[in-house]
């Protein structure tokens, strides 16, 4: 499997948000240094654990920095955007930094009531019909013209659920895949129906498949659940408040009061993601691409120590060159 990063760019109790922010392009330059292929960011709005709610900005700061490795959205949520305006954006992304732009797409309405009335959601299913607008604008086919024109061609992605993953077998189009659906049994099916039903498209010549998950590496495999925990915590409380928080410490997780309903959350959370020692990620990643056929893994992995994400970032790359 190819190796990339979606970073988040996620917030850390005690510090400032610019602090995600700024963490996200230092990590991407360690990506870079350690031959990761790609580093995409993420679209969050009003997340409180998450800086990242323009991915375009963050990327041109990111791009301003790097040099190879390529950098894209993990990704633009097209529902809250005018597909003439993505297409200008990443257009003017990939004017600036030639040959190393990826437009990941998907259609989160957004995490609560309140952000998707912000984001004036009106709940029309029109996903399939603005990726076909979209590609149109950066391909300068639409009746009006998105600039900067320049040569080359964005390859875009679709961040898929079921029915996402029909429409990019439609229209040519990669698929990445993430989230609860890969504990489903019947995840291996679904691939194979999208692979079966693939329709090869200009630049597409055959399906693709990128898998997104947490993938933590440390000496020992309790080494890196502790690592992943802040991640599970902030995920169970998310579920508990309608809140997803900023990362907290290990520290002061296990100085908490935990409910039993957390501590199933917590514990189903690290039993999905990918988190061991050297040993013990290799052995999961294969299962893994045996079991989904993944061109690629898109590692999502988070945790509250910073140079233990980085270390764990080494690592991976280790496992998956060897």
């Amino acid at each position: 499997m190819r190796l990339s990063i979606l970073d988040r760019s996620r917030t850390r109790a005690g510090h400032p948000d610019a602090d995600g922010l700024t963490d996200s392009v230092d990590r991407a330059v360690r990506a870079e240094q350690l031959g990761y292929d790609r580093f995409w960011v993420a679209e969050h709005h009003a997340v409180p654990g998450i800086a990242s709610g323009s991915p375009a900005v963050l990327l041109a700061a990111i791009g301003a920095v790097t040099d190879r490795i390529r950098l894209g959205s993990g990704g633009v949520m097209l529902p809250h955007h005018q597909p003439l305006v993505v297409a200008e954006q990443f257009l003017m992304l990939a004017a600036l930094h030639p040959g190393r732009i990826d437009l990941g797409l998907g259609r989160s309405l957004g995490f609560t009531a309140p952000v998707r009335e912000a984001l004036h959601d009106d709940r029309r299913d029109t996903f399939e019909h603005d990726l076909s607008d979209l590609r149109a604008h950066l391909d300068g086919d639409a009746a009006v013209t998105a600039r900067p024109r320049s040569k080359g061609r964005i390859p875009m992605y679709v961040l898929a659920t079921r029915r996402g993953s029909a429409i990019a077998a439609r229209l040519g189009l990669p698929v990445v895949i993430g989230g609860p659906i890969l504990a489903d049994p019947a995840v291996g099916g679904l691939l194979q129906t999208y692979r079966r039903n693939f329709r090869p498209s200009l630049g597409v010549a055959e399906p693709y498949v990128m898998v997104s998950l947490d993938a933590t590496v440390a000496e020992t495999d309790d080494a890196a659940r502790e690592l992943a925990l802040p991640e599970a915590w902030a995920m169970a409380r998310s579920r508990q408040t309608g809140e997803f928080p900023p990362l907290e410490s290990p520290e002061d997780i296990r100085g908490q009061a935990w409910t039993t309903q957390a501590r199933a959350r917590i514990a189903a959370s690290l039993d999905s993601a990918i988190a061991g020692s050297h040993r013990t990620v290799q052995r999961a990643l294969e299962q893994l691409a045996e079991r989904t056929g993944a061109d690629e893994l898109l590692a999502s992995t988070s945790t509250y120590d910073r140079e233990a994400l980085l270390e764990s970032d080494r690592l991976l790359r280790e496992i998956v060159e060897a």
